[in-house]
Parts: C-alpha cells; structure tokens; sequence
C-alpha cells in the first residue's frame, strides 16, 4: 500500500517514568490508537489513528498521556493553507467525499459576540431577582390576535377556542438528535432531563424508542422525508410534530446513517431493515411548493384531532425570510430555524462549511419580515444552531426568537469533546455510537443530572441579566433589539440585524 502524504493530526507523548502500564488508555480508546500485547506489557500507540478526544487523557490514572495537535510546518501561503494541502492530498488517496460532524470550524464571524445587552440605572431601575418574582416561562404555538368572550349572567366564555399553546418552563430545549446517531443512553438522559426542567426533547429523525414514551409529554418527533418510524402513535404521543424541511450543518442534502450503526434495535426503532443505510433524501417527495407543505401540515393536524402544534423546521439560507413567511401562511404554529454552525453526526465538509448562513442574521430577518407582514404572532419561532452559553439565549430573543435549542452544548455538558469523528460510530465517550461496550460509558441518571444544571445554571443567569435590563419576563425582550448594540459592526450587518451601533442612544 502506497505510503500516506497525510501526517498524523495528533502526537501521542507518553511519559515512560509515569506509565504503569495499566492497559486504561487500550480501554479507553474507541479508535484503536493504544495497543498492548500482554497484560502489563509495553503500550505503543497508533497516532495515525487518534482523533483528539482526551478520553485517554482524562482516564489515565498517573497522567502519563498528553495530545497535542500536530501543526506541521508548511509554507505559508495565504490561498493554499495546510487545511487545504491536507483536503487534497486526503481526496487524491481516497477518492472520495471527506466527512465532517459537529458544527462548521471555518472563522466566520460569530455575530452574538459582536452583540451586547443593555442594562437599567436611574430612569428605569433594575430588578434584584433574589428579591422580585422574575419569569422565564414561554410559550410556543400561535397566539390569538384577540380574545373574543362572550357573556352569559355573571359567567364569561370563550366564543373561539383559543390556540394550542405549548408551556416551557425555560426558554431552552434539547435539539433533534436521533437514536442511531446518538446512543440510547444519552437519548434516555435528554428525554428524563428535560422532563424534570419542564421543557421539550426533540427524537430527530430516527423514530421514537418504546422505552422512551414514557417521556412523551415532553417530546418533540420529527417527519422528515425518511418517515422513519412515522405511525399514527408516533405522533399521537408526541407534544410537538416537527416537519424537517432541512438542518443547518447540512442544507439541501438529506441525512445518513450508515448501515454499520444499524443496530437490530435502532433498526426496529426506524422500522427499516438491519445493517442497512438509513437515507432521508434531501426533498419530501410528496412536499414541491407551500401548498404541498401545507397540505402536510393540515394532515398531521387533522390524524392528531388538531391537539397538537405543527412545526416545521428549516436550514437557515439566503432567503429563508421569505421561505418562513410562506410557512406561516401554510398554517405552522412553530418555525424553527437552524443556522451554519449547527451540528451534524456527519456531513461533506464542503456543505457544513460553505453553505448557509449564521443563525443570528436568519432570527433577525424572518422576525423582522414576518413583522412587516403582520403575522409574527401566528407562529412561533426557534433559533438553533451554535447556541453556546445565557448569553447566546438572551442574544437570539432579543433577534426576535421565543424559545432556543441546544444540541452540541448538551452534548459537550455529556462528556463530548468534539472530536468530529462521530460518523465512524466509534465515540469513546459513548455519545455518538452504537457500540454497547462505549456507549455504557454514558450513565443516564448522572447525564441528566449534568443537563439539568447546565439548564439551572443558563436560566439563573438569564434572571440575573433581564434583571438588569429592568425586564422582569423574558417575553417582553422577544425581537426588542432596543436593547442590543453592535460592537465592530459594519452598517450592512448592523442593519441586516436590526440593531443600532454601540454608542448610539435609544
């Protein structure tokens, strides 16, 4: 076999004085990267094989590991980068599409650390939240224009049913992440955890697990072009119905699982065949236009006894203000809009990193053309994709959101260290596998314990903020980009955000 032109991306340094030779690291290591030929034997290590993921690190009893990042010299040349030597030379041995997962690493701008938040002094004093009542719940669904009642003796009522509103008590959700990308044991503990902060999980693509309805009043299922899994209990017990149109981390293709994470049980679960590739083409072959969309919608809202709020997700792209306009007009009481840096359990590279746009220039513009259009209250909407800390929340309503989701951050509150490898299925850290000997790795009682304080922990801090705004509800900042600056901002994206230059009064 013709030697590789591609170095290792990592160096393995072993510190012999302090290696016991224990054998932890060959456990550890889903990549085969450490190997011993006998108990107590020497360890040698494979660096072509090694990922990066500190599992062997973080294990190691005596801290005789250490990885680093192998920056190998190359020329400098502006245009062709090592990144772009390593593509090539990758693409010229292999022949084919180089994979990514997680979300996009090219520099693009973050534009929510280009963006601070206001606060109250004298004229509009701030709120202590140790001391005043403040709220973060919300709601998602469409909101009625008015309130028709109709009197009868001293007795109100309603003349209209009113929308069905679904009740968060955080703005914070748990992203679509599908059984089969990501193991049973952290599907278990996304489902408990949001469950006990009184919030929705989203199943993703890949069907709905028996063992887990029991969760169901806080879920969220997915129908995408696959429709795996779809049946009428499916969505019967579901919370949210989620139409999947597209993904940020990977616009105008659709998803797959390969064959060798098709387990019997992911299999059942997907009702498709084991061992066999799970393809959701990129278009719902029975969804061209709005209307055929609507179409959809009304169905799933008609086979549910209209109880249920239809969303419809879609990858934030050029024109995607007035692809949302259209959707709710179609009759979606939720729109979810996934930006650039969303995460993927695998994608070409060329697509997660060169199409799409950020999530912060999507929010603003859909919240601001459905506004001019005056149907913003007729549906609600979800920012995804690189949500990364409070802040980021707060950033997102105040673009004009009313609720968030978080796939990679829960991921990483797991144990993920993003890695990018999660398309081989080998995950040391049991997250992103199907192997039953990694993927025990995750506990699920001590993985909902994580999430569950990594959600108190942003909503804490979500009260401490809009306390100092002098907002004691966190929908009175939905799309009040008042109280936002731009930072290093030029005017375009200044006005592409709705916000006015750091500096600049009310």
């Amino acid at each position: 076999m013709p030697r590789s032109l591609v170095p290792p991306a990592f160096f393995v340094e072993r510190v012999t004085t302090r290696c016991i030779k224990c054998g932890v690291c060959v456990r550890q290591c889903g990549f085969s990267v450490h190997a011993q030929a006998e108990p107590y034997g020497e360890v040698v290590s494979t660096e072509e094989n090694c990922v990066g993921c500190q599992r062997c690190v973080v294990f190691c009893p005596t801290r005789a590991l250490r990885i680093m990042e192998n920056v190998h010299s190359v020329r400098q040349h502006p245009n062709w980068t090592a990144g772009v030597i390593h593509d090539i030379q990758k693409q010229a041995e292999t022949g084919g599409i180089i994979l990514g997962s997680m979300g996009c690493d090219k520099d693009y701008p973050i534009y929510f650390d280009r963006l601070a938040l206001n606060a109250s002094q004298v004229t509009n004093p701030a709120i202590d939240p140790l001391r005043e009542p403040m709220e973060v719940r919300t709601y998602l669904g469409s909101k009625a224009p008015r309130v028709e009642v109709k009197r009868s003796g001293v007795t109100f009522r309603l003349q209209k049913p009113m929308p069905i509103g679904i009740k968060l008590e955080t703005p914070i959700m748990f992203a679509a992440m599908s059984f089969g990308s990501i193991s049973k044991n952290v599907c278990e503990a996304l489902a408990k955890a949001a469950t006990e902060l009184g919030t929705l999980f989203n199943t993703g693509e890949g069907g709905y697990h028996a063992d887990l309805r029991k969760y169901a009043a806080n879920s969220i299922v997915q129908v995408a072009s696959g429709r795996f899994g779809v049946d009428k209990e499916y969505l019967e017990v579901a919370r949210v119905i989620e139409i999947k149109m597209g993904q940020g981390a990977k616009p105008g293709i659709g998803g797959h699982l390969p064959g060798e994470k098709m387990t019997w049980e992911v299999a059942r679960t997907r009702m498709i065949p084991k061992g066999t590739d799970a393809i959701s083409p990129a278009p719902h072959h029975d969804i061209y236009s709005i209307e055929d969309l609507k179409q959809l919608i009304d169905t799933l809202k008609e086979v549910t006894d209209y109880k249920k709020p239809i969303s419809v997700k879609v990858a934030a792209v050029h024109n995607v203000a007035a692809i949302a306009s259209g959707i709710a007009r179609a009759g979606a009481d939720i729109i979810t809009i996934d930006g650039m840096k969303g995460g993927t359990g695998a994608a070409p590279k060329v697509v997660r990193n060169e199409i799409g746009i950020p999530i912060e220039v999507a929010i603003a513009a859909v919240d601001q053309r459905l506004r001019e259009e005056g149907i913003r209250d007729e549906v609600s909407l979800v920012a995804s994709g690189g949500i990364r800390c409070s802040a980021d929340v707060l950033k997102a309503i105040c673009l004009g959101a009313d609720a968030v989701y978080i796939g990679t951050a829960a991921l990483v509150a797991l144990g993920c260290h993003l890695c990018g490898k999660c398309y081989t299925g080998k995950c040391s850290w049991g997250i992103a596998t199907q192997d039953e000997y990694l993927s025990r790795r995750v506990n699920p009682e001590l993985g909902v314990k994580r999430l569950v304080n990594l959600v108190n922990a942003w909503t804490l801090e979500i009260k401490e903020v809009i306390g100092a705004m002098g907002i004691n509800a966190i929908e009175s900042l939905r799309g009040n980009r008042l109280h936002l600056r731009g930072i290093g901002l030029n005017e375009v994206e200044l006005k592409v955000l709705g916000v006015k230059p750091a500096g600049e009064s009310m």
